[in-house]
């Protein structure tokens, strides 16, 4: 399979030619949802082409696929620009995973092996142990995977598909607001109340826990990021 030399800033990556838009989306996404790329940034689609020393095509395909993903928009004779959040996008998003994880944890709570629940909840536990000492990764990790982990034991794809379709903006969200050491601690103790319901079959007390965890991730996000001025 041929490849190319693509040029970044972490220096020359051989890419596999029939990827490189899937590889470029990669990289750009993570840019933007990292912070690399600051909300409102402008984006030069032929400093990319030079950057990665590709034609233009495939970065105006991956800059479309940004824009539905609503990470970037496109201006009228201004450009691309990596896009500023606003209180509608964060309402909507969380709005649309209090819908989709409230179901999934109805569903999980009522047959998910209660061996994978505890080792949820002891990656929990660990994880905030962590955050405590300074080291807030391992709760990225565990938050992503107690979340990613109940969608998938649905079984249902189209719900599943659902919650893949907004989970570059619920990264971007998770790293713009509600990570303050304050906030970790309080997402962890709802994950643990969370996965506590679900191993005792209570599925009313899981899906109750998991709405009021996702409204205050709606309400830390708001707050952390208009204290930064990136909310509009």
């Amino acid at each position: 399979m041929a490849t190319t030399s693509v040029s970044s800033r972490r220096g020359t990556t051989p890419l596999i030619v029939e990827s490189i838009s899937e590889q470029l989306y990669s990289i750009l996404c993570d840019r933007i949802t990292t912070g690399v790329y600051a909300p409102g940034s402008r984006l030069d689609p032929q400093a990319m082409a030079n950057e990665f020393g590709v034609s233009r095509t495939p970065v105006r395909d991956t800059l479309a696929r940004l824009e539905h993903d609503r990470l970037v928009e496109t201006r009228p004779r201004s450009g691309t620009f990596v896009t500023r959040p606003t209180r509608q996008d964060v309402h909507e998003v969380c709005q649309l995973r209090k819908g989709l994880e409230w179901l999934a944890t109805g569903v999980a709570a009522e047959t998910m092996p209660v061996e994978q629940i505890t080792d949820l909840r002891d990656e929990a536990v660990a994880a905030l142990r962590a955050a405590e000492q300074g080291d807030y990764e391992p709760f990225f990790a565990s938050d992503t995977r107690i979340h990613g982990e109940i969608i998938a034991f649905t079984g249902n794809s189209r719900l599943i598909t659902a919650r893949e379709s907004v989970e570059p903006f619920v990264y971007w969200l998770r790293v713009l607001g509600a990570t303050g050491p304050h906030r970790l601690a309080g997402s962890t103790q709802r994950h643990i109340e969370i996965l506590d319901a679900m191993a005792a079959r209570d599925v009313a007390a899981a899906q109750e826990a998991a709405a009021l965890h996702l409204a205050e991730v709606e309400e830390w996000t708001l707050a952390d990021m208009a204290s930064h001025e990136i909310v509009t």
